[in-house]
């Protein structure tokens, strides 16, 4: 999950406000590979910045407003005899009150309208509503998404000397776009990965291969004929052993796991740094999936699958089930010390103080999700597996039918995260509620934020041990701490861990045999589909269950399970299986995890990982400096795997 800076509240305002007028060394393909990327660094660095230079030429009547990002200035016209009031709507914002964004006095005369400079904001569609006043007469509705930094007018005027009010938007000066950046730095990494995949078929070749051994040997050879100890037969043997093959390594681990965790650290350290500021790099307001919310339940996922394969490998190895139950206990609490005490998001505020420290977390999240699901799987783990089959009725049920007592305790807990959900009583608020609160629904429940969620959360851990600054701010205006990763929502991540527990069984009883064990991964993605698709109604806010991340919910744990196991048949089909990919550069950090992850969360405010920036309201430069943050992670992980160090918990 990307992190929640901690700041302080804000009032809506910001969104729209009124302003007045004012292993060993390194081989010849890795070299290879870490030149091209440092290339490609230095281009995007030098690119990215002349993509998106923002043009001031139609905002010269209104230099003194200074915008920042996603933002745009409204000048509103009026001509009519009588005040009217603006308020505005965003899209994005289910069944909301509208907000008053000001009011525009009446026109001087005939002809000569009066005005009222506006700041906008440009991240979503918002619908603009005109009232009269005294009466408050609705007077018109405009919908229209603003693009960033661009200049508008709204003229409100009588059509035809009518009684009839028309209303209507005219772009003073073109909007810049901000997205020119993400589409230079993509197609930079994307001409990264090209050449490394060329280079990789080049470095492949018969022939070059032969003339990089020859040139290897002979600088071997030479180096021998130098050196004290060599000696002509310790050189014949040891240019001998050259040719020989290196024998096969006896480890099975697979590679696509360790690619699959990489791709979600990655994105995860990204969304993290900022993002380059984008709203699809934050996390949702509310309802509904960005990028930054699929990372974290992937994370979630495949630590489940790691779960399986790993306690099978110990059991096999002869350890007892009561040594891995105390090394499953340690390393829980392990981590939910280092969430609680190094990257608690409070240092934001200056040294941490019980009186506001917040208890839950990812790395605690993570604890307990781990810890439930390992001990379910040392209840019903076995040692030696038999390799299934599909020719009985039962047989493609079987890797779930030999663990039903897991199965039996999951569904159990989720019938207790329903329970508690829809009938759990919440003082003020309808029984059952999901909603945000604030100013949704109408603003009937402002201080229902997340139902019974919230109302556990403040309960159990009290409100000044929780998030503070939920997203649910940023559009629905809610004033309720609320933390995304409380109490309840670790019900669902248990499910979550759970079934990436089912994708490890799959590989286990269905060792080699890569086509069973793809087409189980694309059944349950298709059958976790099905249930999303019955559970939203196919809709953003419409459904029984919304995909909701702040709840995680079960719509939502079923989502991205679906997308989780079909991004697994994608990454196991060519990393282990056609092996047309190594998985880099995702492999390495996934080999490294924990190390990467709170050591990003750790130095996040040190160079080179941020720095004082030229343009602190520039989409390109939050985006050079969080790809290059990134890229630096990826670096070190890659070095730290090169020198064989892994932090294990």
């Amino acid at each position: 999950m990307a992190k929640r800076k901690l700041k302080k509240s804000k009032d809506t305002s910001s969104v729209l406000r009124l302003k007045p007028a004012s292993q060993k060394e390194m081989t010849q393909r890795e070299k290879y590979m870490f030149s091209l990327a440092a290339l490609a660094l230095v281009v995007a660095v030098c690119a990215v910045p002349l993509s998106a230079e923002t043009s001031s030429s139609g905002l010269s009547h209104h230099k003194h407003i200074v915008l920042r990002m996603d933002e745009a200035i409204l000048t509103v016209n009026n001509e009519l005899d009588t005040e009217v009031v603006v308020s505005w709507m965003s899209e994005r914002c289910f069944q909301c009150l509208y907000q008053q964004l000001g009011v525009v006095p009446a026109g001087s005369s005939p002809g000569q309208p009066s005005s009222v400079n506006f700041v906008v904001s440009t991240q979503h569609e918002i619908t603009l509503q005109l009232n009269s006043t005294p009466v408050n007469l609705e007077l018109c509705t405009v919908p229209f998404h603003f693009g960033e930094h661009g200049n508008y007018s709204l003229w409100v005027k009588n059509l035809n000397n009518s009684a009839v009010v028309n209303c209507s938007v005219v772009t003073d000066a073109e909007p810049v776009n901000s997205y020119i950046p993400i589409l230079v730095a993509f197609l930079i990494f994307a001409g990264l990965a090209l050449a490394s995949a060329i280079g990789t078929i080049i470095l492949g070749l018969d022939v070059v291969k032969g003339i990089l051994f020859r040139i290897g040997g002979s600088m071997e050879t030479e180096r021998l004929i130098n050196s004290e100890l060599g000696s002509p037969g310790r050189t014949a043997s040891l240019v001998a052993d050259n040719i020989l093959p290196p024998p096969p390594s006896p480890s099975k681990r697979l590679r696509s796991l360790d690619t699959f965790r990489g791709i979600a650290l990655v994105i995860m350290i990204f969304v993290n740094y900022g993002g380059g500021r984008y709203w699809f790099f934050r996390h949702e307001s509310w309802n509904g999936l960005t990028v930054a919310d699929l990372v974290f339940p992937w994370f979630v996922f495949i630590m489940g699958t790691s779960i399986a394969l790993s306690i099978n490998s110990m059991l096999r190895v002869g350890s007892t089930r009561c040594s891995l139950l105390r090394k499953v206990v340690w390393r829980s609490l392990q981590l939910f010390i280092i969430g609680v005490f190094i990257i608690n998001p409070n240092y934001c505020q200056g040294p941490l103080s019980w009186g506001n420290l917040r208890i839950p977390g990812v790395l605690q999240r993570l604890a307990i999700s781990y810890l439930v699901v390992a001990c379910l799987d040392l209840l019903v783990a076995r040692g030696h597996l038999d390799i299934l089959t599909t020719d009985a009725l039962w047989g493609p049920g079987l890797d779930i039918l030999l663990y039903w007592p897991a199965w039996l305790c999951v569904i159990f807990l989720e019938i207790i995260w329903l329970c508690l959900t829809f009938l759990l009583p919440v003082p003020d608020c309808p029984t059952g509620y999901l909603g945000p609160g604030g100013i949704g629904d109408m603003g009937l429940y402002a201080n229902c934020t997340g139902g019974a969620a919230g109302f556990i959360d403040r309960w159990l851990l009290g409100e000044s041990h929780i998030y503070q600054t939920p997203s649910s701010r940023v559009i629905y205006a809610t004033r309720m701490p609320y933390d995304p990763e409380g109490v309840l929502g670790s019900i669902n991540s248990i499910l979550m861990a759970f079934l990436g527990l089912q994708a490890g069984k799959i590989i286990l009883h269905y060792r080699d045999l890569h086509t069973h064990i793809m087409s189980r991964f694309l059944i349950w993605g298709l059958l976790l589909g099905v249930i999303s698709a019955a559970l939203t109604k196919c809709s953003t806010d419409q459904g029984f269950i919304p995909v909701n991340k702040n709840l995680w919910s079960l719509s939502y744990v079923t989502t991205l399970a679906c997308f989780a196991y079909v991004l697994l048949v994608l990454v196991y089909y060519t990393v282990d299986v056609k092996k047309w990919w190594s998985g880099a550069p995702f492999y390495y950090p996934g080999m490294n995890s924990i190390l990467v992850y709170v050591g990003h969360e750790v130095f996040e405010e040190y160079f080179p990982f941020r720095w004082r920036m030229v343009n602190s309201q520039s989409h390109t430069e939050h985006l050079i400096q969080n790809l290059v943050a990134t890229s630096c992670w990826v670096f070190i992980s890659y070095m730290l795997y090169r020198k064989k160090i892994f932090w294990k918990i």
